[in-house]
């Protein structure tokens, strides 16, 4: 059953009031009761000169508080006539939405009986229950009719106000008939009309500008805010940036002090080295003057003028300096001071022209420190002590046992001068390992090789049953306090080349494995250190160890020590190959000699031997030579 619906009585018999006549009444009524006001209360202090300037100043001042109250009372009555305007809407609204519900509460739900129940909404307003989708549409139709409605009455409401304006406007008309005043007066209604829509208009211009003002003040609010935090985080970077710039100064300022101490070091060591090289000159022409006196008062100007030849000549190696290979360590003080005994006992057995020589002995063995400066011990001179090492214990003694000895080995090598380097080579090596070391190379090899040095003392030191047998490098090391043993032949080392000779022919499980490798790789490189190794060339750091050819490479270009293919090498240069000509390093071997444009070579893993080679010099294949300074 469906509930009877209530519906609110709407009253027709409501009259609507005429605005304009009542707006016109209501001005007449104020501009009557203005001028019995003025007439009544005119002012006792001011004057006027005649009465028409007094009418005028009356009317005016009437005509300007009619106007003021003709407004008020127009923008009054608007805003009654517009709330009454919602109010009969809002009336009409609830009245047609009753009527809807009222229809749709009669009519049968698709799909149920007519007179079938239906629940009642929660609501307990009566009204009846309806799906989703009726509701969604319901309400809106209902926002469309109620943006509707608004519409229209907004539409009404601003043809009321447009005719209250027309109202007004008739109302200050008839009010101007009322009574004829001056046109003076006149004139002055329409400028207090006028004044009324310009003080209309200034509020309006007023509201507007205060709300442009508001939004601008937000708006520079905001952005002063943006600007502050801006400033604030440009404030911490650029405290951040000083900071860290700061540090970078610290460390610029550090590195700074610490290169100059660093040069100020070197300076100072290269002072040091300067001094200590212009000593060493100065020493070895003093050397040469002796050994040149010696000479002289030994007879012989062959050899007083190769003494001079040599003399010049390593004076001016030690002047202007030079590699390993030209330049003269001096002697120590200890040697120096035992120089006039030396010369005693070398005049005394006819060697006085050796005396430089001797005292480079003694550098080698002693340094002339200890009661052996020329470890004379052991020698068949020594009969006053017991042949063991340091079993002399008188220096003395010690120097004129091993003048004897050394007289001994000079003769049977068959030395003739002080500069003949190819027997007092042999001569030397004879003194660290004993008379027999001479006879056994002149048979088996003609002469002094460190090679066959290197031999005599593995098959010396196999046979005594001991580790080692001698000096290996004994000459070598005994030249470099020698002026004569240092002059630059240009002929390189022959030692290594003698030594790879030796090796011809053999496969290469020898130098691997020496090198440290397990199992095959490619040796040639193994076969060049294992050649340097056996002339004492590893320990003494004239030729690096190396397995890798372009490790070699690097060792040489980082000393300044190698050349390119346009160099003409000399027996004992390191030559390197590059076969493809692509900047790789892929072979290496030793320069055994250079003859007529041709280099020729003893190579490693050369067809996986031992093998001696040919190339013409300049070649494509030839990447340059490692230049040791032997």
């Amino acid at each position: 059953m469906s509930k009877e619906i209530k519906t609110r009585q709407v009253h027709k018999d409501v009259k609507a009031l005429d605005k304009t006549v009542t707006g016109m009444e209501r001005v007449k009524r104020a501009y009557v009761r203005t001028k019995e006001t003025v007439e009544k209360a005119q002012p006792q202090e001011k004057r006027y000169a005649s009465p028409t300037e007094y009418a005028e100043d009356k009317t005016e001042r009437g005509a300007d508080r009619a106007a003021h109250e003709a407004a008020h009372q127009a923008r009054k009555q608007g805003g009654r006539l517009v709330d009454k305007a919602k109010e009969k809407h809002r009336i009409s609204k609830e009245t047609k939405e009753t009527r809807e519900a009222a229809r749709e509460g009669s009519s049968p739900v698709h799909g149920e009986p007519s007179n079938s129940p239906r629940p009642s909404a929660p609501s307990g307003r009566g009204e009846p229950y309806q799906p989703k989708e009726q509701m969604r549409k319901k309400a809106q139709e209902q926002a469309a009719q109620q943006a509707a409605q608004k519409k229209a009455a907004g539409q009404r409401a601003m043809q009321r106000a447009s005719q209250q304006r027309i109202s007004q406007q008739n109302a200050r008309q008839q009010s101007s008939q009322i009574r004829e005043l001056p046109k003076q007066t006149i004139k002055t209604i329409d400028r207090s009309e006028k004044t009324v829509k310009t003080a209309g208009k200034t509020g309006q211009a007023v509201k507007n500008t205060g709300k442009g003002t508001i939004k601008s003040a937000a708006k520079s609010v905001k952005t002063a805010e943006q600007t502050a935090g801006k400033t604030v985080k440009t404030t911490k970077e650029a405290a951040k940036t000083a900071k860290a710039a700061a540090k970078a100064s610290v460390k610029t300022a550090e590195k700074t002090a610490r290169a100059a101490r660093q040069a100020a070091r070197a300076a100072e060591q290269a002072v040091r080295a300067a001094a200590k090289a212009t000593a060493s000159a100065v020493k070895a022409i003093i050397a040469g003057t002796k050994a040149l006196i010696s000479a002289i008062a030994a007879g012989g100007w062959v050899a007083v003028l190769i003494l001079i030849i040599v003399l010049l000549f390593g004076g001016i190696l030690c002047m202007v300096g030079g590699g390993n290979s030209s330049t003269v360590s001096p002697v120590s003080a200890e040697v120096e001071a035992y120089e006039p005994v030396i010369r005693i006992y070398a005049k005394q057995y006819g060697i006085e022209e050796y005396v430089e020589l001797i005292k480079a002995v003694m550098m080698q063995e002693s340094g002339g420190q200890g009661s052996d400066p020329m470890q004379s011990s052991e020698s068949g001179y020594n009969t006053r002590y017991p042949r063991e090492p340091n079993g002399i214990t008188d220096p003395e003694y010690s120097i004129e046992c091993g003048v004897q000895a050394l007289k001994d080995c000079l003769q049977s090598a068959g030395v003739e001068n002080p500069v003949d380097m190819e027997h007092i080579r042999l001569a030397l090596q004879g003194y660290n390992f004993g008379n027999g070391y001479i006879a056994w190379a002149q048979s088996n090899y003609g002469g002094y090789t460190a090679a066959n040095a290197a031999e005599f003392s593995d098959m010396m030191a196999e046979r005594m049953g001991w580790s080692s047998y001698g000096d290996k490098q004994y000459v070598p090391h005994v030249l470099q306090y020698y002026i004569f043993g240092r002059i630059p032949t240009g002929t390189g080392s022959q030692a290594i080349v003698q030594v790879a000779l030796t090796q011809e022919g053999n496969s290469g499980d020898t130098y691997w494995s020496w090198y440290g490798f397990d199992s095959r790789v490619e040796w040639c490189a193994c076969f060049v250190s294992w050649c340097a190794q056996q002339c004492g060339y590893l320990e003494s750091g004239v030729i690096p160890k190396f397995s890798l050819c372009s490790d070699g490479v690097d060792w040489f270009h980082a000393r300044g020590q190698f050349q390119d293919a346009s160099y003409v090498p000399a027996a004992g240069d390191i030559i390197f190959f590059d076969w493809g000509n692509d900047g790789t390093i892929d072979h290496v071997g030793i320069v055994e000699s250079v003859t007529n444009g041709v280099v020729n070579t003893i190579e490693g893993n050369s067809g996986d031997i031992c093998a001696r080679r040919s190339y013409s010099m300049g070649s494509d294949a030839i990447y340059g030579y490692g230049v040791p300074c032997y």
